[in-house]
């Protein structure tokens, strides 16, 4: 346990009287166990079996689901993290945010391929078979959509969970051969300056990568958390080009070509552009920027009375590694340094907490993210200025939850 951690947790523990009312005190006869046992406790349990799951009782830890095209397309459409309901900064896989174009493909990974191609000094062809016996690397890292919060930009703010306004964002450990390693195996044209990445999805969503970030840190992603990537994050294989824009992590790969210049695609066209305050769209703006939101409390919680409470979050920054979150409970007048939980590996996400003593008042809950290149989270007037009232892309805004005098708690501008 770090230094911090320690003294954090001797403090909050010697202002935790106040806290004690609110739990519930073992009686003498359960202690000692001559309380009847519950039924769990009387009987043997479930066999064992080959695959675990979640326990019951946590049925209601889901994804929310929204289509845009139902009928038309029932498989359009996005799936969010219920980032409120998660601790910790590993995201399971089986509410990794989803956002598909046409669906999932049910791909044989014994008939897919990936091709690498265009200038190179020899095209080559990769089976997920040949590509287990690379050298591989395992990073943690998070894919956010480029439209994650945009929830948050219309004139009124939405009263919905965290994670259905910010739940376009998942962190996982990724295992996989590093790009780099094959382009290098290929032989680049020295005319080649950017890849065209396209997936094996009907939609064929494809986007254009500077040659410069397939050659840094771009892996070739075969495994999440340990275990094979699911259909729904890209199995056999997906890109994975950390702190970049979620759908450029081009899903169910199936070729990387090399050319001179960008392909303009429809999926970096038609989608995935900003609109500035002149009227004119901005492209290619690949990087993610820091980012901060406090997941407990939020909206859908109650307060259970005045007394103690651990304010807790998550930040990210698609830059760099987070250095810094600062807390505020008065709407930014005022702010305090909150404790980051665990390692904070760059491109990561990284939890933040803080104890808090809440009086019954009303409060303005927020929080603001800083990297180690020296970028902090914009207020919501800072990052408004920047774009177009109809942008809906990289909102990275400091999200405010208004506590109030009756323990509710609601998504506010401010």
């Amino acid at each position: 346990m770090e230094k911090d951690e320690r003294a954090d947790r001797r403090n909050f523990l010697a202002r935790s009287a106040a806290l004690t009312a609110g739990v519930v005190t073992a009686s003498a006869s359960a202690a000692t166990g001559s309380e009847a046992l519950p039924a769990w406790s009387r009987a043997p349990g479930t066999p064992l079996r080959a695959y675990g799951m979640p326990s019951k009782f946590e049925e209601p830890v889901k994804r929310v689901v929204t289509s845009g095209y139902p009928t038309v397309s029932p498989g359009t459409g996005s799936s969010l993290t219920p980032l409120q309901l998660l601790d910790g900064t590993i995201t399971p896989a089986g509410v990794h945010f989803e956002r598909h174009h046409s669906g999932v493909p049910d791909i044989d990974p014994k008939a897919h391929r990936l091709v690498i191609h265009g200038l190179v000094k020899r095209a080559l062809t990769f089976s997920p078979a040949t590509l287990d016996r690379y050298p591989m690397v395992s990073r943690v890292h998070f894919v956010e959509c480029a439209g994650n919060s945009s929830r948050n930009t219309g004139p009124q703010p939405l009263q919905v969970t965290c994670g259905t306004i910010h739940g376009l964002l998942s962190n996982s450990e990724w295992t996989g051969v590093p790009l780099s390693i094959l382009l290098e195996e290929a032989g680049v044209d020295p005319a080649a300056k950017w890849i065209y990445a396209e997936g094996a999805d009907s939609a064929a969503m494809s986007r254009s990568v500077p040659l410069d970030k397939c050659m840094d840190d771009a892996v070739i992603a075969l495994y999440q958390n340990g275990e094979r990537i699911r259909p729904e994050q890209g199995y056999p294989m997906r890109l994975l080009l950390p702190g970049w824009e979620g759908n450029m992590n081009v899903k169910w790969l199936r070729q990387l070509k090399l050319t001179e210049g960008p392909q303009h695609s429809k999926d970096e066209t038609s989608k995935y552009s900003d609109l500035m305050p002149d009227g004119k769209s901005q492209q290619f703006t690949f990087v993610l920027g820091v980012k901060s939101t406090i997941t407990r409390p939020s909206w859908g919680m109650t307060m259970q009375g005045p007394g103690l409470y651990e304010i807790s979050g998550v930040a990210w920054s698609g830059a760099g590694r987070i250095t810094r979150v600062e807390v505020s409970a008065d709407g930014g007048a005022t702010w305090k340094d909150a404790r980051l939980s665990g390692p904070s590996l760059t491109k990561s996400v990284t939890r933040f907490r803080l104890p808090w003593e809440w009086s019954g008042q009303p409060a303005l809950l927020q929080s603001r993210a800083t990297d180690d290149k020296g970028n902090v989270q914009p207020g919501r007037k800072a990052w408004t200025a920047l774009y177009s009232p109809g942008n809906r892309y990289h909102n990275n805004a400091i999200q405010t939850w208004s506590v109030k005098a009756d323990g509710s708690i609601d998504n506010v501008y401010a």
